[in-house]
């Protein structure tokens, strides 16, 4: 097998991995950790999704997505993030409001010692896609 062949086969299969990979990641409401689930569903309709997400100290929101969200902070703290950037920590003031892209995937720890709370609007007319 030549070099470019074997170059070919391992794009491939990064690109399918890839795809793979964002296809399989669930929502936000549909993971789980310790068996509770870290956001409930406020409100719902074709457009939206509002969703509130609590976070006890310790606690981790596993590998999740979202469409494009509205994200106001009702209880911040110290959390650490995972995406396809890498780790950083963080510290999501109370009352602070974010307007986000769709995110592929990320994980969200609460490293800190107070509950982490969210409320997010999820605009369903951004969604996330596979690129």
């Amino acid at each position: 097998m030549s070099r470019y062949s074997v170059c070919l086969a391992a794009l491939g299969l990064l690109i399918s991995t890839s795809t793979a990979m964002t296809e399989d990641v669930p929502d936000a409401l549909s993971v789980e950790w310790q068996g509770q689930h870290p956001c409930q569903k406020l409100y719902e309709d074709a457009e939206i999704r509002a969703i509130r997400c609590t976070l006890a100290p310790g606690a981790v929101h596993i590998r999740h997505s979202h469409p494009g969200t509205l994200v106001y902070t009702i209880s911040g703290g110290k959390a650490k993030v995972q995406d396809d950037k890498g780790t950083r920590e963080g510290q999501p003031k109370t009352g602070g409001f974010n307007n986000g892209p769709p995110t592929s995937w990320h994980e969200v720890t609460n490293v800190g010692d107070t509950t982490l709370s969210f409320l997010v609007i999820e605009k369903k007319y951004e969604p996330v896609t596979n690129q």
